[in-house]
């Protein structure tokens, strides 16, 4: 027997697993995060689910997909291991002038994100590589090997290069990283011409400072993974979720671990187009509400936007700019400090304030009795009623109301109100944190996110969901199954993906164009094999950076079709031009257009692993009330449990429908309906 699936999402609070039988049926488990040993809450939760299965290691005979914040922490942390960045001489200064933006011209205080690799471990070495590729001064190989020397003593695990013009041509760092691990064997070597070959110095060095930094912490990490699930009988290897929205293996992620570093928000924007493609919705908005934090990404067309940069970091209010950019593919999306476990505090000027920062999993929000002291969105959520203290993980872990009013009442008293009301402002301010931060997400890339339905999950998402979608004026809020898990199981449903691009400058060159894309499809083709993948089953996507000659910021194509094959440049150039206007409003036809890089996205296979949820035969009666602070007085409401409910059902608000992960909050003027795959739809007005 066998025909056992499972995914493992680690999160900044909980930990989600979803296993899953060939046959549609599936089990879920949801433990805290294990931050001294991320793998200890890993396998918890793994244990948990087999055994409600009644299976065994052996019977987990298809995919182990994981998906990890371990990047993002130990950026964010800075628990990284002292790391080495080699430069052109004359350039060691590149992590700290950056690119000269200031994010804000107006504001005197701005502040930026501290460089991964200080000044004191950047070197300058004598080299040059022209813009044309051509090498105008080798390396000088004594000089390395004695910088190797003094990397070595002091300590020094890691070693990210980066030299002018190597996203055309890296043999010079070829050379360099060939001396280095000749004479240091056991350093982490990261290569910007590897990593991020695409123009302009600061991002391509960032980037690869910040693989570097990585790997000797993910690299172990991934081996330690593979070998107990191997030590305890797991027949598979795991596949690792990127944030490109595609699955690898463990070698892969391995040596480019920065790609990794939105790992579990990209499988939330994934399951949401696995979604917007069952229900046929053309146009869907992703709301994942986690402990820590909460994601939205726009999904059109059914499938998200794969943006070539984005930034982590970001150490001034959270404002672009002001973080570490990194040039690798990840899913467009907007990602803020607002989960349930999301610190309330009052400002000086005496205002109430939730976020960025997270009680997590340890000591994490008051009601958890782990020692937390500090109001969070969870314990106003409990306070109003909308949570039962008696119900969370299904009775497994208790929670501590008269904790969660303790917490709350220091701001109740600045701000000269009841605990209940404080809780209330909680719950609104982190609503409109979030409704804001989605409607900044769309408006800035163009789109009327007015009446675009919600897919709510993650474990605090249901909760909220309902008041969100009323700030951002939409009618329809749907509540998948799994919805507290669905991450997990969204990395269950990814396909094997690798996405490259190879940086150029000037007009078309399709000689150019054949052999950027001749090395992308062989790298490519190893990296999917290394995952399972055959070369006759993998779909290529050509794609490319385009702009008007002059501009310095580019638009990213896909096109659909070889572009190798065709050459046409009458299409590609229109092609652009429908992209450039959707965004800018306008046409520069009379411009000539210029090619800042090559893309190419490979992709395996279409994976079909649908889940196969529980119906209930009769229609479900409440289970109980309970006493809810959601208008200017408490209301006695039904309380519903999910798996009670019948296909067809409908249930009119205010109500809530309670589940082992999470909790469905429906306001006044909203009625839920149980559909036949499962999923509960909540529509306003009905």
């Amino acid at each position: 027997m066998g025909g056992y699936a499972f995914a493992v999402d680690i999160g900044g609070t909980f930990t989600d697993v979803v296993l899953r039988h060939e046959d549609g049926r599936t089990w879920v488990d949801k433990t805290l995060t294990t931050y001294d040993d991320l793998l200890t809450g890993f396998f918890v939760a793994v244990e948990a689910a087999l055994k409600d299965a009644g299976a065994t290691p052996e019977e987990v005979d298809d995919v182990i997909v994981h998906a990890t914040t371990i990047v993002t922490n130990s950026v964010i942390t800075r628990s990284g291991r002292p790391t080495a960045l080699f430069v052109t001489e004359g350039f060691k200064d590149v992590l700290y002038i950056r690119d000269e933006h200031r994010y804000d011209m107006f504001d005197p205080q701005i502040e930026y994100a501290e460089p991964i690799v200080p000044s004191t471990a950047t070197w300058g070495i004598t080299e040059r590589t022209r813009a044309d590729g051509t090498i105008e001064i080798e390396v000088d190989k004594d000089q390395v090997k004695e910088i190797g020397a003094e990397i070595e003593q002091r300590g020094i695990k890691a070693v990210g290069i980066c030299l002018l013009n190597a996203y055309v041509n890296g043999a010079n760092e070829r050379a360099v990283r060939d001396v280095l691990l000749t004479s240091v064997p056991d350093l982490y070597v990261s290569i910007s011409s590897e990593v991020a070959p695409q123009i302009r110095e600061y991002p391509r060095a960032a980037t690869t400072a910040l693989n570097a930094y990585t790997r000797p912490i993910t690299e172990p990490y991934l081996t330690r993974l593979s070998t107990e699930l191997a030590d305890r009988g797991f027949g598979s290897q795991p596949l690792i979720m990127m944030s490109n929205g595609g699955v690898l293996s463990t070698e892969t992620a391995s040596e480019f671990p920065v790609r990794m570093m939105e790992s579990g928000p990209a499988a939330g924007a994934l399951v949401a187009s696995y979604y917007a493609e069952r229900l046929k919705l053309d146009r869907l908005l992703s709301f994942d509400m986690g402990g820590t934090t909460a994601k939205a990404c726009v999904i059109e067309e059914r499938k998200p936007t794969v943006t070539g940069v984005f930034e982590v970091d970001r150490s001034y209010r959270f404002k672009a700019g002001s973080g570490i950019p990194v040039i690798i593919p990840a899913i467009d999306m907007i990602e803020i400090g607002a989960g349930g476990g999301s610190i309330a505090t009052v400002d000086a000027l005496g205002l109430l304030k939730v976020g960025p920062n997270s009680a997590g999993s340890e000591p994490g929000p008051a009601c958890y009795n782990r020692g937390g002291q500090e109001a969070t969105v969870t314990d106003a959520d409990l306070v109003l009623g909308i949570l039962d203290a008696e119900n969370f993980l299904g009775g497994e872990m208790k929670l501590n109301k008269d904790a969660a009013e303790a917490a709350i009442a220091p701001l109740a008293e600045k701000l000269n109100t009841s605990v209940s009301n404080t809780a209330k402002g909680i719950f609104q301010v982190v609503n409109g944190s979030m409704a804001a931060a989605a409607r900044a997400h769309a408006t800035d890339r163009g789109i009327d996110y007015r009446g675009m339905p919600l897919l709510a999950f993650g474990g605090a998402g249901p909760v909220h969901a309902c008041h969100v979608a009323e700030l951002l004026e939409s009618d329809t809020v749907i509540y998948p199954p799994l919805a507290s898990v669905l991450s997990a199981f969204g990395t269950l449903v990814t396909p094997v993906r690798f996405d490259l691009a190879k940086g150029t400058t000037g007009s078309i060159d399709w000689h150019t164009a054949s052999e950027a894309y001749s090395s992308m499809e062989l790298e490519s083709e190893a990296a999917l094999a290394a995952a399972g993948t055959s070369k006759d089953t993998i779909k290529y996507i050509y794609g490319a950076d385009m702009r008007y000659e002059g501009q310095q910021n580019e638009v990213t194509v896909d096109f659909e079709y070889n572009l190798i094959e065709t050459r046409d440049t009458t299409i590609m150039r229109e092609t652009f031009e429908r992209a450039y206007e959707a965004q800018y409003g306008l046409r520069l036809s009379d411009m000539p257009i210029e090619i800042v890089a090559w893309r190419l996205s490979a992709q395996g296979p279409n994976v079909e692993r649908h889940g196969r949820p529980d119906k209930a035969n009769d229609v479900g009666v409440p289970k109980g009330k309970r006493l809810v602070m959601i208008e200017e007085t408490p209301e006695q409401i039904d309380i519903y449990d999910r798996a009670a409910l019948a296909v067809g059902q409908n249930i009119a608000g205010p109500t809530i429908i309670e589940e082992r992960e999470t909790t469905i909050f429906i306001l006044p003027n909203w009625c839920a309906c149980v559909a036949d795959n499962g999923c509960i739809t909540a529509s306003k007005g009905i």
